[in-house]
């Protein structure tokens, strides 16, 4: 009894918190509220280290893609940047896979505003698309019996 109720009221809770109070608890920090360009240029930094290795790196993406946000293009582009200083052209890969997932039920309008923005650093790196690579098509997928 006692389960069901506050199951109840927490469902009142969540759906009373608006969406721009739930953004900004993303980016707070600490308690402060930061605005958007710092904490753009807080990850930016982070992955321009010189001396960030690949554990770094790999956290700083988990972080940035466990927040209910999708990462500026030039987050991105400095994400693949520490991936080529580390030599892990897995983890750049991954970490497209991981924006393009980010973008949720938007990938048709946003991935492709990412992926014009961070081509030529993907051409100067040598880093493929997802679909150079057919990651965009599975390749063991069954024909839905719908469309049979």
């Amino acid at each position: 009894m006692f389960r069901l109720a506050a199951n109840q009221i927490a469902n009142v809770m969540r759906s009373s918190v608006s969406s721009a109070s739930r953004v900004s608890a993303v980016r707070a920090l600490h308690g402060h509220d930061i605005p958007a360009e710092e904490f753009d240029k807080r990850y930016e930094d982070y992955f321009n280290r010189s001396d960030i290795d690949g554990w770094e790196v790999r956290k700083g993406m988990n972080d940035l893609l466990g927040m209910d946000l999708v990462p500026a293009p030039k987050i991105v582009e400095a994400g693949l940047k520490a991936c080529r200083r580390v030599n892990d052209i897995a983890l750049a890969i991954r970490w497209l896979e991981g924006v393009k997932d980010k973008c949720g039920d938007k990938t048709d309008e946003i991935f492709p505003y990412i992926m014009d923005s961070v081509r030529p650093t993907l051409a100067e790196l040598g880093v493929p698309t997802l679909e150079e690579l057919n990651y965009d098509k599975p390749e063991l997928a069954l024909k839905s019996v719908y469309d049979m």
